[in-house]
C-alpha cells in the first residue's frame, strides 16, 4: 500500500507551486501529472507580478529570467471609429521592480517549477498517472485510485490530504455535496497564431470585429490570437470557410488591415485553430473530509482579464500558508481546509462578479452585434484615462496582483543569494 502525507492531483501551476512549497517546509507531498509532459500550447502563459515576486521569494527569479519571454507592460484598446488605440492599464506604472507580465510558455515554468521540487527530499511527481477515483473511508477522502497511462497498471495511494488542482474537469467536481453552481457565459474563445512584424504595436491588444472580440499577446515574432464569439457559434462559423474569418479579423484589426494576406505562416487549416469552451463555475464547498479543491477545480474562471493563472497561483500559496504546518505535524482536519476557503473565496467570488458584469454589459451585446451598456461615450472615457495617467493604475493593478498578495510559509522561502 502507497502512502503520501499530501497527495497532489494535477501538475498545473497551482499543483507544482504547491508541492513545492509544501515540499519546501518539510511535507512529503506526492504531485500526480496525467499526462507525459507539460507540452500543451495555447494555455495561459501569463505570469504575472504577484507570480514573479513569489518565484523571486523562492530563488527562482535568476533561472526565471533566463527563460525566453516577452514582456507585457500595457493594455490597449481601440477606441473611436477610426480604431485609435488607447492605453487604458499601464503596469508599467506599478511600483516595484516586478511592472510587468511576462509571457513565458507554460511548460517551461512547470518545468522550472518540477526541477527545482525533485531537489527536495520528500517531493515526488509521478507523470502518466492518471486518478481514476477517490479512494473512501467512514466518509473520509483517504486517497486515490490511479492508472498507469503507459503500462497500463492500477494502483491505490493513500494520503492524508488529497488537493485536487486538475483544473475544470476535475474528478471532485462530481461529488454532490461540494454543490457546483454555473455562471451563463455567451462566448467561446477561438486560439490561433499570427506572424508580428517590427511595426506592430505592443504588448496586449484588444479589437472588436463583427460580432467577435479579440485579444491579441506581444510574443516577440508572432501574436498569440484569441477571438471571443458568440456561445455555440463554432460550427456555423467555420462552415463560412477559414479566408473569410481571417480577411474579417484583418479588416478589424486597423495595423494589418492590408497585410493579413502577406503574413506567413499564417493558419492554412481550421486545424490551427484551436476551441476553448469557456465555462464559468464555482464550487460552493471547496473541501469535505480529506479533500480541499483550489484553482480551476474550485473554480473555473472567464478569460476575461486574464488573471486565471494568477488566482490558482494564490490559492496554492494560501492553501501551503495554512496547511503546512497541520500536514507536518499530522494535526491537519477540516478546520484547516475550511480556513483555506474563506481565505480565497471573496477574491475569488469578486473577481467572477466582476467577469459576469463584463460579460453582460460588454461582451455580449457586441457579439450581438449591439452598442455595450457602458456609461458615457468611449471615446471621451479613454481621453480622460489618456490624460490621468494615474487612473490607469487601478485596471493595471488589479491585472497584476488581482485583490492581493498571499505570502508563502517562512519555511519555503530561498531568496536568491
Amino acid at each position: 500500500m502507497e502512502r503520501t502525507t499530501c497527495c497532489v492531483v494535477g501538475g498545473g501551476p497551482a499543483g507544482m507551486v504547491l508541492g513545492l512549497l509544501l515540499a519546501r517546509a518539510g511535507v512529503e507531498v506526492t504531485v500526480l501529472e496525467k499526462h507525459g509532459d507539460f507540452l500543451r500550447d495555447f494555455r495561459g502563459d501569463t505570469v504575472h507580478p504577484s507570480t514573479l515576486r513569489l518565484l523571486d521569494d523562492l530563488g527562482l527569479a535568476d533561472r526565471f529570467a533566463a527563460l525566453p519571454q516577452r514582456h507585457v507592460r500595457s493594455i490597449r484598446l481601440p477606441i473611436g471609429r477610426d480604431g485609435d488605440l488607447f492605453t487604458v492599464g499601464e503596469i508599467s506604472s506599478l511600483p516595484g521592480k516586478y511592472n510587468y507580465v511576462a509571457m513565458v510558455p507554460q511548460w517551461d515554468l512547470l518545468d522550472l517549477l518540477a526541477n527545482e521540487a525533485k531537489r527536495e527530499p520528500t517531493f515526488q511527481l509521478r507523470m502518466n498517472t492518471e486518478v481514476t477515483s477517490f479512494l473512501m473511508e467512514c466518509g473520509r477522502v483517504t486517497g486515490v485510485r490511479y492508472r498507469d497511462r503507459v503500462a497500463g497498471s492500477t494502483g491505490e495511494l493513500r494520503a492524508t490530504l488529497t488537493v485536487a488542482c486538475d483544473g475544470r474537469g476535475s474528478l471532485a467536481r462530481a461529488l454532490p455535496e461540494l454543490g457546483l453552481r454555473e455562471f451563463p457565459c455567451p462566448m467561446d474563445v477561438w486560439w490561433f497564431r499570427l506572424p508580428r512584424e517590427e511595426r506592430d504595436p505592443q504588448g496586449l491588444v484588444g479589437n472588436a470585429g463583427d460580432r467577435y472580440l479579440t485579444a491579441m499577446i506581444d510574443r516577440g515574432d508572432y501574436w498569440q490570437c484569441a477571438a471571443l464569439i458568440p456561445k455555440g457559434a463554432d460550427d456555423a462559423w467555420r462552415a463560412q470557410g477559414l479566408d473569410q474569418f481571417l480577411a474579417s479579423f484583418a479588416e478589424a484589426t486597423p495595423w494589418i488591415r492590408h497585410g493579413v494576406a502577406d503574413r506567413e505562416p499564417r493558419p492554412r487549416s481550421w486545424d490551427e485553430v484551436k476551441l476553448l469552451d469557456v465555462r464559468m463555475d464555482r464550487l460552493r464547498r471547496w473541501h469535505r473530509p480529506g479533500l480541499l479543491c483550489i484553482g480551476d477545480a474550485a473554480h473555473a474562471m472567464s478569460p476575461v482579464f486574464g488573471i486565471g493563472i494568477n488566482l490558482a497561483v494564490e490559492d496554492a500559496v494560501a492553501a501551503a500558508r495554512h496547511l503546512a504546518e497541520p500536514l507536518r505535524k499530522g494535526t491537519v482536519g477540516l478546520a484547516d481546509v475550511r480556513a483555506v476557503q474563506r481565505r480565497r473565496w471573496p477574491t475569488a467570488a469578486g473577481t467572477q462578479l466582476l467577469q459576469r458584469i463584463a460579460h453582460t454589459r460588454v461582451i455580449e451585446p457586441l457579439l450581438q452585434g449591439r452598442s455595450p451598456g457602458i456609461a458615457g461615450q468611449p471615446l471621451r472615457l479613454a481621453q480622460v484615462l489618456t490624460k490621468a495617467p494615474w487612473l490607469k493604475r487601478g485596471p493595471a493593478y488589479f491585472l497584476a496582483y488581482g485583490a492581493g498578495r498571499e505570502r508563502p510559509p517562512a519555511a519555503s522561502l530561498r531568496r536568491s543569494g
